[in-house]
C-alpha cells in the first residue's frame, strides 16, 4: 500500500531535503549557453560608452530646429561628417549641423539627430531641416543600456544567447557558472531490450532510457545511461552504487510499484532513506524519492508517458533545486475542446495539442494510456485537473504548460 503525497507537498519536500549544490567552473561565454550562473553579473563599464545615433542623419541642437516645417525650413551650417569607430572632433555650435551614421557617435554638443529622410542638402555647406526634433531624439545616451554597478543577470540563471551578447557587449568573456549536473539512468525490467533491437515474444524496447536522456539533457544537465538492469535486487544495488559514485543524481525506471519484483524501493532503503514512495497523481503515482549520501535517487513509473510526466513536473524541479536554477514557467490560456473526466482524488495530468483560431487558442487533450508514449509526440504542452475536481467541460479556459 502507497503512502502518497499530494504533488505540492512533493515541491515542498524537494525545496525542504535538498539543497543548490556549492561550487562552479569558469567557462568561455560563447559557451556558456544553456548553463546556470553561480554568481550575479554586474556591469563595469558604460554601455554604450558615448551618445550614439540610431538613424542616418544629422547631429544637431534640438532648439535650433523649433518651429521648422516643410515650407519653412531650419537652415543650419554643415560642419562636417561623423567616421564610425574614429575620435569626434566637431563641434556643433548654434545653428549647425554634423551628418551622422546610424551607430555614429554623436558630437557631445548636440543633443537630437534629424532623420536624414527630413533633411534637404542643398550643396551649398548648409542643410535644411523639415521636421522639428526634441532633446534625446533618435539617440541612445552614454550608459543607456548599463551603468557601472548594475546587475545585469542574477545568480540561478540559466544563459540564453540574448545573455551572451549582453556579456559581450561589457567585455565579459568568462563567466563562473554552476557545473553541470550529471544525472544517471537506470532502466530495469527483465523484459526490455535496446531500442535497436527487434523486440521478440513478451519483450518491449527500452524507451525510458532515450526519454528521460532526452530530458535530462534539455534542463541543461548531463545525462549518465548506465544501461538496462535485469529484476534482481543484488544487480540493481551494484548498478546504483556505481551511478552514486559518479553522478549527482539518480534516475532508475520501472521496479518502482509494489510487487514482487518491484525492488526499487527496497534497494534504495538498504542505501539510505526513503522520503516518499506515492504522489497523488494520474499518471505516476508510484514515483519514489529517496536520498543516499545526500544525493537524490528517484524511482520513476516504468510506463513511458508516466515517467515523462514526472519528470517533466518533479524531476526537473529537482534538478533545478540542486543547480540553483530559477526557472519560470508561464501558463498559455487555452479553452478545452472536449469534455474530460478526472479521477477523483488524484490530480490529473493530460497532454493536449493547441491550435489557434479566431485569435484564440484550443486545446484538444490527447486521450492516452499511461503505458503509451506515441500519442505525446507532438503534443505542445499539458494541464492539470485538480484532485477534488471529477472533470472539466468543453469550453472552459484552462492554463496550458508548455514542455520545457
Amino acid at each position: 500500500m502507497l503512502k502518497v503525497k499530494t504533488p505540492n507537498e512533493v515541491w515542498t519536500l524537494i525545496k525542504q531535503k535538498f539543497a543548490p549544490l556549492s561550487g562552479g567552473e569558469y567557462v568561455p561565454s560563447f559557451l556558456a549557453a544553456g548553463r546556470v550562473l553561480a554568481e550575479d553579473i554586474c556591469a563595469a563599464e558604460y554601455v554604450p560608452d558615448f551618445d550614439r545615433s540610431t538613424v542616418d542623419g544629422y547631429a544637431v541642437r534640438a532648439k535650433d530646429t523649433f518651429g521648422c516645417s516643410d515650407s519653412m525650413p531650419a537652415i543650419l551650417t554643415r560642419v562636417g561628417a561623423v567616421e564610425m569607430g574614429q575620435e569626434v572632433r566637431i563641434q556643433v555650435s548654434e545653428d549647425e549641423c554634423a551628418a551622422v551614421p546610424t551607430g555614429g557617435e554623436v558630437p557631445r554638443e548636440a543633443d537630437a539627430v534629424a532623420m536624414i529622410e527630413y533633411t534637404e542638402d542643398y550643396g551649398d555647406g548648409t542643410v535644411g531641416i523639415l521636421k522639428a526634433v526634441s532633446p534625446g531624439t533618435n539617440m541612445i545616451y552614454r550608459g543607456d543600456d548599463v551603468k557601472p554597478g548594475k546587475v545585469v543577470l542574477k545568480k540561478g540563471r540559466q544563459l540564453k544567447p540574448q545573455d551572451i551578447g549582453a556579456l559581450a557587449a561589457m567585455g565579459i568573456v568568462q563567466v563562473f557558472v554552476k557545473k553541470k549536473l550529471k544525472v544517471a539512468i537506470i532502466s530495469t525490467g527483465d523484459e526490455l531490450i535496446p531500442a535497436e533491437e527487434k523486440p521478440g515474444s513478451g519483450q518491449i524496447r527500452d524507451v525510458n532510457s532515450d526519454l528521460l536522456r532526452a530530458a535530462v539533457e534539455a534542463a541543461g544537465a548531463q545525462p549518465a545511461c548506465m544501461g538496462i538492469i535485469k529484476d534482481k535486487e543484488k544487480l540493481l544495488a551494484d548498478a546504483l552504487e556505481r551511478a552514486l559514485n559518479t553522478c549527482d543524481m539518480v534516475l532508475i525506471s520501472g521496479g518502482s510499484s509494489v510487487g514482487t519484483k518491484d525492488a526499487t524501493c527496497r534497494v534504495i532503503e538498504e542505501k539510505g532513506e526513503i522520503l516518499f514512495h506515492g504522489i497523488a497523481m494520474k499518471p505516476g503515482k508510484p514515483t519514489i524519492l529517496g536520498c543516499v549520501d545526500s544525493k537524490p535517487v528517484v524511482g520513476l513509473p516504468g510506463h513511458p508517458a508516466a515517467a515523462f510526466f514526472v519528470m517533466q513536473l518533479f524531476v526537473v524541479p529537482l534538478m533545478d533545486r540542486l543547480t540553483g536554477q530559477e526557472r519560470r514557467q508561464f501558463p498559455v490560456k487555452a479553452i478545452l475542446e472536449e469534455n474530460v473526466g478526472a479521477n477523483h482524488g488524484r490530480a490529473q495530468y493530460m497532454g493536449v495539442w493547441l491550435r489557434r483560431e479566431g485569435g484564440k487558442v484550443f486545446a484538444r487533450p490527447i486521450r492516452s494510456k499511461s503505458g503509451l508514449i506515441t500519442s505525446l509526440a507532438g503534443s505542445e504542452g499539458y494541464f492539470c485537473i485538480d484532485r477534488d475536481c471529477e472533470g472539466i467541460a468543453a469550453g472552459t479556459e484552462v492554463d496550458v504548460y508548455l514542455y520545457g
